[in-house]
């Protein structure tokens, strides 16, 4: 399994235990709960450009 792969499993598992622990997709959301899932789609898209560097090379 490549790197790319694991990062994105990892994301995926990370939304839904945020959807189920932490209301993420509830109707009664506040800045803190967005910009937590924000920040975690932002370190996914890091992972996957530091993962694509390192199979280019």
């Amino acid at each position: 399994m490549s790197k790319t792969s694991i990062a994105i499993i990892v994301y995926v598992l990370g939304i839904i235990l945020g959807a189920i622990f932490l209301d993420l997709w509830s109707a009664d959301t506040n800045i803190i709960k967005g910009l937590l899932g924000l920040g975690w789609t932002a370190l996914l898209l890091i992972a996957l450009f530091f993962t694509e560097k390192d199979e280019r090379n």
